[in-house]
């Protein structure tokens, strides 16, 4: 079936439709990795968007739902150059066609990927329409419909909506983890480092989640514009930091305004496993997974505070020291110990807490 791709901008793609066919406007992202768009697919932070693959072909190794980051297929809609119709891989239980139809998510094909990224990368992060009939008839219509679209009140959509808690055998410490939007790749990282979870809607009352005595507190990843949520960013401030704490992607943003900083936009964000980012205490630069659209303003930053790790592309912040028990960083940390990733940043977080 012909689909139609209509970017804000008024481009048209014209290519084939797979996945659910259902009409569906979007802000439009690209991601950047080769492998993994199994946890695409399921990242919460992908709510509202469509994500555009850079990387050709997709589908190769089908669908193995023991890659799945969550419960929920977040993404509006998927664009990709080529999808394959015969996977090869032993985990294999399916194909993402049929993945995408049974999880409601519409997607295009057959189209010049390369083009539209270039056009998201100098123009911006903007809003597109999918849709399976010709848009030149009712185009300045659907641009009217187009640009009036907007992400909102995503992290209430993905957060968990009770307490749950999770435990390993032999853990002892307990870590109290805000969920924004949080990955089962973090959760079993956590877990694996020795530390059970009690895991916490969005809405959580600082003085509800300080009376649970966690050793430490998580402020998870997650989608959407940080500065939005002003109640959540209350509750973080409230939560003080005799108790340490550890953030990453959208909880480093929200813990960076509850400390009084500022967050923007940048042109089209950082969508990938492949984003390059240098230590400035040790002039190590590490490759790391990010997913997401704002980031911190490095010069807005309270006194005391310390950026030491910036984006090696376009020098945005990546990491953020608050004083001894308070560390931030905007990428998904590793939990497995190696000199070659960023593991050393859980552990410092580790360490205050045994």
């Amino acid at each position: 079936m012909d689909a139609y791709l209509l970017l804000e901008n008024g481009t048209v793609f014209a290519g084939k439709a797979f996945g659910k066919q259902k009409e569906t406007v979007a802000e439009l992202v690209f991601n950047t990795q080769v492998v993994g768009y199994l946890e695409v697919l399921t990242d919460p932070n992908y709510l509202g968007q469509a994500v555009v693959q850079t990387f050709p072909l997709i589908g190769n190794y089908g669908v193995i739902p023991a890659d799945f980051e969550s419960d929920l297929f977040a993404p509006a809609a998927y664009i990709v150059r080529s999808v394959c119709d015969a996977p090869s891989n032993f985990r294999c239980e399916g194909k993402l066609n049929d993945l995408m139809i049974e999880k409601g998510i519409p997607g295009i094909y057959g189209i010049d990927t390369r083009q539209l990224t270039k056009i998201l990368r100098n123009e911006g992060t903007m809003n597109g329409l999918l849709t399976y009939q010709d848009p030149a008839q009712n185009k300045a219509a659907l641009l009217e419909k187009i640009k009036a679209y907007k992400v909102e009140n995503a992290v209430n959509k993905v957060t968990t909506k009770e307490m749950k808690t999770l435990t390993r055998e032999g853990n002892v410490k307990t870590v109290a983890v805000y969920d924004f939007g949080v990955k089962n790749s973090i959760l079993n990282g956590i877990l694996d480092s020795g530390f059970n979870i009690t895991l916490l809607p969005a809405d959580t009352k600082a003085d509800k989640a300080l009376a649970l005595k966690p050793d430490g507190f998580i402020l998870s990843d997650g989608p959407g514009n940080p500065a939005e949520y002003k109640d959540i960013i209350q509750e973080i401030k409230a939560l003080g930091d005799s108790t340490p704490i550890f953030a990453m992607g959208l909880g480093h943003q929200l813990l960076a305004l509850a400390k009084g900083a500022k967050t923007e936009k940048l042109t089209f964000g950082h969508h990938g496993s492949n984003q390059p980012v240098k230590n400035y205490e040790n002039g190590k630069t590490y490759i790391t997974t990010q997913n997401h659209n704002f980031v911190v303003v490095k010069d807005s930053l309270p006194e005391g505070a310390d950026a030491f790790m910036l984006n090696a592309n376009d020098k945005s912040v990546e990491a953020i020291r608050y004083g001894k028990n308070v560390l931030s960083c905007q990428f998904q940390p590793e939990f497995e110990k190696s000199d070659l990733n960023t593991s050393f940043l859980f552990e410092q977080f580790k360490n205050e807490i045994c």
